[in-house]
């Protein structure tokens, strides 16, 4: 989940980025929601490698890494772990069981950058980062099998600046398996049936209105936008070799720099390009 800022004009806007390594059991034992082929851990790791590097070396930000851990299959989808607005970082409760002790080493570097940190102890809550999608003026909430009511009303509590609303995920794994903000206003959005009828109810909750881009593919509707003093707007999206049709629409944002990511391996346990960083926006000095 994306730290992006204070409000409509600092959306997007990042110094940091937490990322995690990919251990080898993620092949066989990550979670995922239906059958199918086996990563190459290889070329997962190489995907990986030049995402980490596009936001180290192409767009500078200051990416700390954390180390794999055998034990935890799914650690590298970092995004899930915490929840970060501003200056403060609420700690979730995996939905999953097994992916509750991720949120210990993220714990640990949230608090070297000095962030308020706020831990989710309800047992009856459960909340991953990529149900939460934060538009800048409010949040969404995906309730899904991952995430709760309970957990979408700790997140408000949490973040009492910000409107909250939840929005049922039927077959998804997440909220954002098939949206995310595409810029400061605007909704990248999938074509499928339940991604339309998520944004109807996102419109509905909303006091605001949203532009939409709408891709013809739901995981390419999966983005990560950043405001970047140096570069102004930049969009990383799902690589043409992946989803040709979909790039073609991104191709269309010409205020945005856009860059391609494949994201091949992931996707094939259910990951997405905002699974795999949790960025944050350092205001004040650490």
């Amino acid at each position: 989940m994306a730290g992006l800022g204070g409000g409509p004009a600092a959306f997007g806007r990042c110094t940091h980025a937490v990322v995690r390594a990919l251990p080898e059991s993620l092949c066989r034992q990550a979670l995922r929601r239906v059958a199918g082929p086996e990563v190459d851990l290889a070329r997962a790791e190489r995907e990986h490698q030049l995402y980490v590097g596009v936001l180290r070396g192409k767009l500078g930000l200051q990416v700390l890494e954390l180390p794999a851990d055998e034990s935890l299959p799914d650690c590298v989808f970092v995004e899930d772990a915490a929840v970060v607005c501003e200056e403060t970082a609420l700690l979730t409760r995996p939905g999953a069981p097994s992916r509750r002790k991720e949120v210990e080493a993220m714990k640990r570097v949230l608090e070297s950058l000095n962030l308020n940190i706020v831990e989710m102890v309800d047992e009856n809550a459960t909340l991953d980062g990529g149900d939460v999608l934060f538009t800048g003026r409010e949040f969404f909430v995906g309730l899904s099998r991952r995430t709760n009511q309970r957990g979408a009303e700790i997140l408000a509590d949490t973040f009492k600046d910000y409107a909250v609303s939840t929005v049922p995920v039927h077959d998804s794994l997440h909220l954002k398996s098939f949206c995310s903000m595409a810029g400061p206003n605007l909704i990248a959005i999938g074509s499928s049936e339940a991604a339309q009828k998520a944004l109807k109810t996102m419109q509905q909750m909303s006091d605001h209105r949203y532009d939409k881009l709408t891709v013809p593919d739901d995981a390419a509707a999966n983005c990560i936008y950043l405001n970047i003093p140096s570069k102004g707007h930049v969009l990383l999206h799902r690589a043409p070799e992946e989803y040709p049709e979909s790039a073609k629409v991104f191709e269309k944002l010409k205020d945005h720099m856009l860059i391609p990511i494949a994201n091949t391996e992931l996707e094939k346990v259910d990951g997405a390009l905002t699974c795999c960083s949790v960025l944050i926006n350092k205001t004040s000095e650490l």
